[in-house]
């Protein structure tokens, strides 16, 4: 008799029945993705999910200017973002999600200049 992949219940049914139910069908499938790390899109998308929350961390107030080396010991990787915003003054700010970040130079030391997203930052190209 077979047994399903999730639980090991017995299983009863059609003789290629693999799964008892929808719920064990889905907590497998989810895990076994989750053990495959060469998975770009989980990659990236834990990346993301992290540099977005050391964002949020460090810019409580809405706008803040941070050491660079601060930044980076938490753990934050400025290759990865989801967009950007380039100012009337030709800055670009990187984001993550509504976090952004530009890096600059301020008395010889590398900073990064921290923003939350606003409303006009939107484009009005399609």
């Amino acid at each position: 008799m077979n047994r399903c992949l999730e639980c090991n219940e017995p299983l009863t049914g059609r003789s290629d029945k693999k799964y008892c139910n929808p719920y064990c069908k889905s907590a497998y499938q989810y895990r076994e993705t989750r053990k495959n790390e060469t998975n770009l899109y989980l990659y990236i998308d834990k990346k993301l999910k992290k540099n977005r929350k050391i964002l949020k961390n460090f810019n409580k107030a809405g706008k803040a200017i941070i050491r660079e080396q601060d930044l980076l010991a938490a753990g934050f990787d400025p290759r990865h973002f989801t967009h950007y915003f380039k100012t009337k003054g030709g800055n670009i700010y990187l984001f993550c999600y509504e976090y952004g970040y530009m890096k600059i130079k301020e008395n010889g030391k590398t900073k990064y200049v921290l923003v939350k997203w606003q409303k006009y930052m939107v484009s009005k190209h399609p």
